[in-house]
């Protein structure tokens, strides 16, 4: 239970990495080794206890984070199994806010990979300390030491190896720890056995080589280890673990492992590593939270029983059996069963029916969950993704998470009338798990648009739609989600509304300025000073504005990256009413918008491309890439394969992957992520344009 094990034997930690690493094999093993499971299954058996999801074992990915609970020398180990896929970034960022460290896991063979970079990124993000482990070191061809140096060169010159391989490929069977200057090599029933061995000569020297390294890296950070470092005395392994214990929970070292999972060799000694490396919840720092009365102040909680309660709902997710379930990281107080707690966001009171210790789709009952520790929640009905769950009688909150916003989208409509009202309720359920994804009805077209990250994301959830909702949709080729901007600095320009009735006229004056900007899309700064109009007017200036970027100038695409600035109105006591103010801001902001000068334009999604490729198909994936209207970045040899990095249009990438495989009989591989929004070329904004211009008159026809 929980509750039972000692805040400082606790361990929340997360396994991150590129698709197709093995991370979910690493955490399989896990759970065998702890005892949590009595049989290791594979994810290519269809039976991986963390992939539980269909969609997941059909293929062989992980979808969905899952979390699990077990145990390990007295320690509790609260893990999360997040997914590799890029489309499913949101899954690994939102686990990665609420754990206290991660083990990254990186395929020896493809050196570091564009997601291991992008979930490295969001480590740092967060400031969660990480070790790395270089799987597959049983693959043809492993080179350990090559791995080292990827990892030195894209992600951290702050490695410290403290395992090195004996063996490498097929014959890669021993595992070497430098603290300890032993071998070990894992036998009997799934390598259950761990057999220590003296070192053999012939790898003598390369092991005292990398001790030093271990030690001369962690002496930069403890004084007591440098001076018997220099003075050549005895040092101890205890000394050793100290210092890179303490500097690894500073993120100023990240400690590198080897072995591979699939062979059952390394996981009990990664486990002995968490214990004696990896911070509990008391060695972070402390989250600073604010008071939502008074935003500029700062609350601070402490990681015990005896501080008020604040927690995070980090993710949601609906199970056929119980409804739905909010996943909670506690971080002070006790929280127990029909306890009644404070949504600080929506001001809503929730209550918890009931408390459970999850294993991935599996649950455990509890009666309460102590600061610290991870588990799900049921019977919340307004908490999001998100959210802060404290005291009644102490309201914080923590800053929200800002989730990355949807690329593509395409219209969907369900196969029988019936199924429409089914169909809402069904997408109202997959954006409430998932921040990430958008469904909306398009007043133009009246039309139901959903909107996602990649084409892997679509296919789950049309098929989630299907299976889990049993509503069968129509869909249509996907589009693209372009927004449109202004490239001027700024520009300026006068809004009048004027209209005489006989009985009252209607009348309003306005003065508005349109300015680029950059990393926000929308912000609104009045310069009206005095009283020129009543100060109540002021803040639906900025709600009509919204609403004006909301209705789409161009070609019917959202408006980004732009401020709003009011500079001067003037109105009449009686013939200025509301709707002639909104009409006033309208003319202002679309007339101000299609100047010349203002330069408006289409801007359309980038994605970051890495194509990786057999040497003799590198001139096919280049010709097809340079079709695609590509921003070759560099290339580069890996081992037999060849990599090339490129910017390409989001436009250009669909149907890629189908491609990619015909063009290299299905040898080459890729990934893509988005790197941000660039100019549509003219002809091609001209044709989007008429494209949308058409389809709009079409409709106001019918």
């Amino acid at each position: 239970m929980a509750q039972e094990t000692p805040l400082d034997k606790v361990r929340n930690i997360g396994i991150m990495a590129h698709i197709d690493a093995w991370k979910t094999t690493v955490s399989e093993r896990i759970l065998f080794y702890t005892g949590k499971k009595h049989k290791i299954w594979e994810t290519h058996d269809w039976a991986a206890d963390m992939d539980w999801m269909e969609q997941e074992k059909e293929r062989w990915i992980t979808i969905t984070s899952a979390a699990t609970t077990c145990f390990w020398h007295n320690h509790q180990i609260n893990l999360i199994d997040t997914p590799g896929h890029v489309d499913f970034t949101v899954e690994v960022e939102r686990s990665l806010r609420v754990l206290d460290w991660a083990v990254a896991v990186f395929d020896w063979s493809q050196w570091v990979e564009p997601q291991s970079e992008t979930v490295w990124r969001q480590a740092d993000k967060y400031g969660v300390p990480r070790m790395a482990f270089i799987n597959k070191m049983d693959k043809m061809w492993a080179d350990f030491f090559m791995s080292v140096e990827s990892i030195k060169k894209k992600l951290t010159d702050k490695w410290v190896v403290v395992e090195i391989p004996y063996g490498a490929s097929s014959d890669f069977k021993w595992v070497v720890n430098l603290l300890s200057m032993k071998m070990y090599t894992f036998e009997w029933d799934m390598g259950s056995d761990v057999i220590e061995h003296e070192i053999p000569d012939e790898l003598k020297e390369i092991a005292e080589e990398y001790r030093d390294k271990m030690i001369d890296a962690a002496s930069v950070f403890d004084d007591e280890l440098a001076e018997a470092y220099l003075e050549g005395w005895e040092i101890s392994n205890d000394l050793i673990i100290r210092a890179i214990r303490a500097w690894t929970i500073k993120n100023e070292l990240y400690p590198i492992y080897c072995g591979t999972a699939l062979r059952n060799a390394w996981v009990q000694l990664l486990l002995d590593w968490v214990c004696a490396f990896l911070p509990s919840p008391l060695d972070r720092d402390l989250i600073k939270w604010t008071d939502p009365d008074h935003p500029e102040k700062e609350v601070t909680r402490k990681p015990t029983d005896a501080d008020p309660v604040s927690a995070i709902a980090f993710k949601i997710a609906t199970d056929p059996f119980v409804g739905t379930l909010t996943f909670v990281r506690v971080y002070s107080g006790v929280i127990k069963s029909w306890d009644t707690l404070l949504n600080s966001v929506t001001w809503q009171k929730e209550r918890v029916w009931r408390l459970l210790l999850m294993h991935a789709n599996k649950r455990q009952e509890i009666d309460e969950v102590h600061a610290g520790h991870i588990c799900a929640f049921l019977g919340l009905k307004d908490t999001r993704t998100w959210n802060t769950l404290c005291d009644l009688k102490n309201p914080i909150v923590l800053e929200k998470m800002e989730f990355a916003e949807p690329v593509i989208n395409i219209s969907i409509e369900p196969k029988t009338k019936s199924d429409q009202e089914k169909l809402w309720l069904a997408l109202a359920k997959l954006m409430y798990e998932d921040p990430t994804f958008r469904a909306y009805s398009d007043e133009e077209s009246g039309q139901t648009i959903i909107a996602w990250m990649g084409e892997l994301h679509l296919d789950i959830m049309i098929d989630r739609l299907k299976r889990e909702h049993k509503v069968e949709v129509n869909t249509w080729k996907p589009q693209v989600a372009y927004r449109e901007t202004i490239m001027a600095d700024k520009v300026e320009w006068e809004g009048l509304f004027k209209r005489q009735t006989w009985w009252r006229g209607q009348y309003w004056h306005v003065l508005l300025r349109l300015e680029k900007i950059q990393d926000k899309n929308y912000e609104f700064v009045s310069e009206i000073k005095g009283w020129v109009i009543p100060n109540e007017f002021i803040p639906a200036i900025d709600k009509w504005a919204k609403e004006t970027m909301a209705q789409w100038i161009l070609a019917w695409y959202p408006i980004i990256n732009l401020r709003v600035v009011p500079f001067f109105w003037s109105y009449h006591d009686v013939d200025s009413s509301e709707v002639a103010f909104k009409i006033a801001t309208y003319r202002a902001f679309k007339d101000a918008f299609t100047k010349p000068e203002a330069q408006a334009c289409i801007l359309e999604p980038i994605m970051d491309v890495e194509v990786t490729t057999p040497e003799e198909y590198m001139w096919d994936v280049m010709w097809d890439l340079s079709s695609r209207r590509w921003m070759i970045q560099w290339q580069e040899q890996r081992g037999n394969a060849t990599v090339i990095k490129c910017k390409v249009p989001l436009a250009e990438m669909f149907g890629y992957a189908t491609d990619l495989r015909s063009n290299t009989q299905w040898r080459a591989s890729y990934s893509m992520e988005l790197w941000g929004y660039e100019r549509v070329p003219e002809n091609i904004s001209k044709q989007i344009i008429d494209e949308r211009s058409g389809k709009i008159k079409a409709m106001d026809a019918e």
